[in-house]
């Protein structure tokens, strides 16, 4: 029996505009979401609020908007509210008990947003991973390592290990040891060590830096070099001050011990001369 074109046109009709209506209230419903969140984010960065706190409420902002967007598109499909609201509960509990470290990801960014153990821009070592905070996510925190290299960290190792935050007071304390040899002058080597650290501008001033003797070791003396920088400066300082170290002490005739060992050879013809001998 051939199939009436008309009467399948009929057929679908009543299916056809809120199929579209559905369709594109998603879409204007999305771009609404997205810009809603974005005029969210910068409202409160306006009002300096901190960057983490601002991606998270983004987020989940945006999160939430679809939710609601995505329950009338259904609802305007011919589903019932109510109905599509249990059925979300029922698929997010279940998704809920298979994700559950997921959850416990989520509710540790959360905890982290709002107590701040650390925040973007900080310098911090997290489950054994030292770097600078990049970005807070909902399930992850991502840290830059000194080598440039992105590393993630779920929230959730990050609040159940031990948190280190160098940035916390606002500048970092370097810890650097440096030796000399036993006929050097101490003196002399102390105020070269000093001089370096005073003429770097990024060393701060207050907390002012200090040079100490470490310790009388098996080859060396060494000292405790320990300037404060700003989180920025950190491997600048680092870097340029085991630069100036060597070259001024070079310059200046100052030994850097390194580990040696004698070795003395007997021959055998004389120690069995000399053991006989005993």
């Amino acid at each position: 029996m051939p199939l009436d074109p008309l009467g399948l046109f009929a057929l679908i009709t009543p299916y056809i505009l809120p199929v579209l209506g559905a369709i594109i209230f998603f879409f204007i419903g999305r771009i609404i979401a997205r810009r809603l969140s974005e005029w969210i984010g910068k409202l409160m960065t306006g009002r300096g609020v901190d960057s983490t706190l601002v991606g998270f409420t983004k987020n989940l902002t945006y999160i939430v908007l679809m939710v609601m967007v995505v329950i009338a598109a259904l609802n305007l499909l011919g589903f019932a509210t109510t109905s599509v609201v249990a059925v979300l509960g029922a698929a997010t509990f279940a998704i809920g008990f298979a994700l559950q470290d997921s959850l416990a990801n989520f509710a540790a960014g959360v905890m982290i947003i709002f107590f701040r153990p650390y925040k973007v821009g900080d310098l911090v070592e997290i489950n054994g991973v030292f770097g600078a905070v990049k970005e807070v996510q909902l399930f992850n925190t991502i840290i830059t390592s000194p080598d440039n290299k992105q590393v993630i960290v779920s929230n959730g190792a990050a609040i159940g290990d031990n948190i280190t935050n160098y940035s916390a007071n606002g500048h970092v304390r370097l810890d650097m040891v440096f030796g000399i040899g036993y006929g050097d002058d101490l003196l002399k080597a102390k105020g070269i060590l000093e001089d370096i650290l005073t003429s770097q501008p990024e060393v701060l001033k207050d907390p002012a830096p200090s040079v100490s003797v470490l310790e009388l070791g098996d080859s060396s003396v060494n000292f405790a070099v320990r300037p404060f920088v700003t989180v920025a400066d950190y491997w600048t300082v680092h870097f340029n001050t085991h630069e100036q170290v060597k070259l001024r002490f070079d310059a200046e005739g100052i030994s850097i011990p390194y580990p040696t060992q004698d070795i003395n050879v007997a021959q055998l013809g004389q120690w069995q001369t000399d053991t006989r001998g005993i």
